[in-house]
């Protein structure tokens, strides 16, 4: 049984270095996407600080995300791509750090509380199969440390699932 250590890190890369060892022993022996992206939501809302939201949104059609797997308040369930910072992370086919939702035109403010963003595609054989979506009460939250951990996050998610394609 995995059980998650303490992360004790002096620095953003090292507790994403961290954060990543313990995702591949979370999802080494499990191939299914819910699974995993429970998983990997409980760990990073457990081990990241000044969120209000972790989770991800999956491609379930070739143009709207669905919410999976999260920690946090209840959220929008469907996000049309190019809509919002998930649609548009998909649409653009890139990570966005936003750090004033308030600023981001289209925002979709599914918690009031949210003042900024962080938004990764996830991808499995060349093509995006969802996002992950972290929100912060705190302004400026996020910066291109916390991207770069989370897509590596996003890496080992995409390579470590069986994704369905999405639906027409």
């Amino acid at each position: 049984m995995f059980a998650p250590a303490t992360i004790e890190a002096r620095s953003k890369p090292e507790l994403y270095r961290e954060l990543a060892l313990q995702l591949r022993g979370l999802v080494e022996d499990e191939r299914d996407p819910v699974a995993n992206m429970a998983n990997a939501s409980a760990l990073l809302w457990g081990a990241l600080p000044d969120l209000n939201w972790a989770g991800f949104y999956v491609l379930r059609s070739v143009g709207e995300l669905v919410v999976g797997p999260f920690q946090g308040k209840p959220a929008c369930t469907r996000i049309p791509v190019g809509r919002g910072v998930c649609g548009t992370a998909v649409a653009e086919a890139r990570s966005i750090v936003v750090e004033d939702v308030h600023s981001f035109p289209g925002h979709i403010a599914c918690d009031a509380a949210s003042r900024s963003e962080l938004v990764v595609p996830v991808r499995a054989e060349g093509r995006i199969v969802g996002v992950i979506d972290l929100d912060s009460p705190v302004p400026a939250r996020f910066d291109a440390e916390d991207r770069d951990g989370i897509e590596r996050i996003a890496a080992i998610l995409g390579d470590a699932c069986d994704w369905a394609p999405p639906a027409r």
